[in-house]
């Protein structure tokens, strides 16, 4: 008995290690960008992971460099991060909700069909589509903060209905037949008794797709008019010299602010994340 649990102990001290070391494989990076943010731009490259002291010190001088930097305002990339992850992640809670209530209530070849292509969906490359969709993102006019959400709408369903689906099955149907009963619609029914069971895994959708978005580059870099339309990311991008030269310590400070509310939003919300993950994907 003292030797099995011994030997628990041990595997449990050596899973603790390992999560430990994978723990800070993935802070490293935060904590360089957090370090380099503070130094002067001809230190960073030289002394990467060496504390901001001395003449290294740059101060807030990096992030009024990088706010400040060319002639496209910082807080208009802020702006439309803001409007595109918002409307975004509101299209796709409604959109594909609605969808997997559907898809879980009607059971014929079309609704499976239609729920194995949304699951398809996520194992395809988007590398594969980027310039056939670049294009018809321009044919049809969704190359704005206010119209790219759409397209974001096809790139996230996949997930959101997979997730949606599997806890729409383990709703009762005997709840709704009942709200049919006392004169309920389809549309009544949908928002005013499914919709708040569905709120486990409305939050965590809500926050992964929210994740995703704000940190996305490449979908607005392809599909936006960047002369009118920028995000954060692409403005990061943006912070180039000349002959191509780029100052690193106001990019990782415009980084930092780029990284913090996402960490802050994330710490927030995890254990949302897990109940939503538990309940959209292990029931039904």
């Amino acid at each position: 008995m003292k030797g099995s649990l011994t030997k628990e102990r041990r595997g449990k001290m050596i899973l603790s290690v390992v999560l430990g070391v994978i723990c800070v494989i993935y802070v490293l990076p935060v904590l360089a960008v957090l370090i380099n943010s503070f130094k002067l731009n001809t230190f960073v490259k030289t002394d990467t992971f060496s504390l901001p002291t001395g003449e290294m010190w740059a101060g807030v001088e990096n992030f009024v460099k990088g706010m400040t930097f060319g002639n496209y305002p910082f807080w208009n990339s802020v702006k439309y991060s803001v409007v595109i992850t918002v409307l975004s992640t509101a299209l796709i809670l409604i959109g594909t909700s609605m969808a997997a209530w559907y898809i879980a209530r009607v059971n014929t070849i079309f609704c499976k069909i239609l729920y194995f292509l949304c699951v398809f969906s996520m194992v395809v490359p988007f590398q594969m589509v980027m310039f056939t969709l670049s294009n018809t993102a321009d044919k049809l006019k969704l190359n704005t903060p206010w119209t790219i959400p759409v397209v974001y709408l096809g790139f996230g369903a996949g997930l959101a209905i997979f997730m949606f689906v599997g806890f729409v099955k383990s709703i009762p149907l005997e709840i709704e037949e009942a709200a049919a009963i006392d004169g309920c619609g389809p549309v009544r029914t949908f928002f005013t008794v499914v919709v708040p069971m569905l709120k486990p895994t409305m939050i965590s959708v809500g926050i992964l797709e929210i994740m995703w978005v704000w940190n996305d580059y490449l979908l607005p870099y392809l599909v936006l008019d960047l002369e009118k339309y920028r995000t954060i990311t692409i403005h990061i991008q943006y912070l180039k010299g000349s002959y191509g030269t780029v100052d690193l310590g106001a990019t990782m400070a415009l980084i930092l602010l780029a990284i913090i509310p996402v960490i802050i939003f994330y710490l927030a919300c995890q254990k949302h994340i897990i109940k939503g993950v538990a309940a959209g994907a292990v029931k039904g």
